[in-house]
């Protein structure tokens, strides 16, 4: 089974923020391929399909941002699953605004929801697709704000593009395309 987490914060506030960037990738999936989401046991909405022979299940952990690496470790136990089979949809300060970049290892860099997952999967080997929020001035309260604002009317056409470009992107990976050939594909 692939797994795709989507990482963001639950609840009507953090809906459309920059920091839930995780959340509206998956939800673009899910409606490219008529999936819809239902609670689990595994602090986490599921959505489950089989894609060209591929069971699939798209995953939003409920458990907020900094510990979404309790979702992970829930959901990869009880379907016996591995961090080989695991993609990362999370934001990216650190990335121009409107780029995507896959990552196959690497640290949590400064990401506390990447931190949890690692923490939790004692692994930083799992494939992350990471989306570019651009950056703000480094002041702490600044970047709180922006990673936890909404998008801009100006930014909505490049998200847009963006989550159209992801929906294909993890659409290659299910269907067995490798770290390089999604690298040489998307990032940018």
């Amino acid at each position: 089974m692939k797994f795709i987490f989507g990482l963001g914060n639950i609840g009507a506030e953090y809906d459309q923020t920059r920091h839930n960037i995780g959340f509206m990738a998956v939800d673009a999936f899910a409606t490219a391929n008529h999936m819809s989401f239902s609670p689990s046991k595994q602090f986490a909405l599921v959505a489950k399909t089989i894609i060209g022979g591929e069971s699939v299940m798209l995953v939003k952990p409920t458990t907020y941002m900094n510990d979404s690496g309790k979702a992970v470790r829930a959901i990869l136990d009880y379907y016996d699953g591995d961090v080989d089979d695991v993609l990362v949809l999370v934001d990216d300060m650190d990335l121009p605004f409107g780029k995507m970049r896959f990552r196959a290892k690497g640290s949590a860099g400064g990401h506390n929801g990447l931190k949890s997952i690692m923490t939790h999967t004692g692994s930083q080997t799992f494939l992350r697709l990471k989306f570019g929020l651009g950056h703000p001035v480094h002041e702490q309260n600044v970047v709180v704000n922006y990673v936890l604002g909404k998008f801009t009317a100006a930014e909505k056409p490049d998200i847009d593009a963006m989550l159209d470009r992801s929906t294909q992107a993890i659409a290659d990976w299910i269907q067995g395309a490798t770290a390089p050939e999604l690298s040489n594909r998307y990032n940018g």
